[in-house]
């Protein structure tokens, strides 16, 4: 074929742009896609009390640490991977029902009579809605049973052995009693029937030394008076909050006792507009004073930083009380926040960055 002094500009001008725009083209193609600039974020706490250095010992300050990273990273694995708040609110907070390290789950504080009672709560921040389970008995972990509430029932608590009778009708692993028995819940109950049987104790007591941590005992507990209870809250890649709590009670209590961990706007309150909230305290008072909730409000209506609303429902409404406890709470823009007016609290987050911090003492 012959080329004509006037094709052969035309020529070169089409190599040229094949040459160029292919190459560009070849690159985008091969182009990895962009991480994806969604925040994501998960805090945990694992109960607030009067939590003493001086009485931790080294092996055991490390196994709450090495417990709090385990269960911020089961949930943050699940957040990396596309799954939702939920999702990562339930598995951290399966570690630590799990986990008799904590008074939820398998390490449930005994009742008067001698038995556990589990409650606990989960609640998402995009619809408000919210699932509740309370006096359970042979429920391994109770959060999936809070957010099969959630999801598959018309309610948003459910008690007891009708709680249970739902939990077998959506597959939910139940256990003999004798799953939730450590030796050392056993004593804190033995030693309060025999000085006191008509009162009650929170879960965790400075002269208890019956320790039973999975495989390792430690000499002492450090905690004097603890509220055992673990929570978590959590934002996903889709920009929606949730919340969770958990926890096996008071030891001694009576009568069927609920505290606030799973009373929606008490122990457990989540809304993309403002926050997610799990509290752990005196269950009483914070039912009272209606914490998860409040702080929220106080987000929304009075425009002010998470950090402040929890901390003056925190440090000086609650203080005003004579209560004592805490929350970890989540922002919508992944900012986890703690307030307490203990001298501890079990707690960690990693943040929207990926940082991963845990502690324990007030700093």
């Amino acid at each position: 074929m012959k080329i004509t002094s006037f094709q052969t500009p035309l020529l070169l001008i089409s190599l040229l742009f094949n040459l160029f725009f292919g190459e560009a083209m070849a690159q985008e193609k091969n182009k990895k896609p962009p991480l994806s600039n969604k925040k994501i974020a998960i805090a945990i706490h694992g109960g607030a009390g009067t939590i003493l250095k001086s009485n931790m010992s080294p092996a055991l300050e490390k196994a709450y640490h090495q417990k709090l990273r385990q269960a911020l990273k089961a949930g943050y694995q699940l957040l990396t991977n596309g799954g939702t708040s939920v999702e990562a609110v339930q598995a951290a907070i399966m570690v630590m029902e799990d986990s008799s390290l904590f008074n939820a789950g398998k390490g449930a504080v005994f009742t008067h009579h001698k038995t556990n009672e589990l409650d606990a709560s989960i609640m998402e921040g995009q619809t408000l809605n919210a699932g509740a389970v309370a006096g359970v008995s042979h429920v391994k972990n109770p959060i999936l049973l809070a957010s099969e509430v959630m999801n598959h029932s018309q309610h948003v608590m459910l008690s007891g052995s009708g709680a249970e009778d739902f939990a077998q009708t959506r597959g939910i692993e139940l256990v003999a009693p004798e799953y939730f028995h450590t030796e050392r819940r056993w004593q804190q109950l033995l030693k309060v029937l025999n000085e006191s049987p008509d009162s009650f104790k929170l879960s965790e007591d400075k002269d208890d030394k019956h320790a039973n941590n999975d495989s390792t005992d430690y000499p002492v507990w450090p905690d004097d008076k603890k509220f055992g209870t673990v929570g978590a809250v959590a934002l996903d890649s889709f920009g929606n909050l949730a919340a969770g709590t958990s926890t096996g009670g008071m030891t001694n209590k009576k009568y069927g006792r609920v505290g606030d961990s799973p009373i929606i706007g008490a122990g457990t309150y989540a809304d993309n507009k403002a926050c997610a909230i799990s509290a752990t305290g005196h269950g009483e008072f914070f039912i009272r004073a209606a914490v998860a909730h409040d702080i929220c409000a106080r987000v929304l209506y009075k425009k002010i930083t998470l950090q402040q609303a929890a901390d003056e429902v925190i440090l000086e409404k609650l203080v005003k009380m004579n209560a004592d406890g805490g929350v970890v709470a989540m922002s919508p823009q992944g900012e986890p926040v703690f307030s307490f007016n203990s001298s501890g609290m079990y707690r960690g987050f990693i943040d929207s960055q990926g940082n991963v911090y845990t502690a324990i003492y007030k700093d």
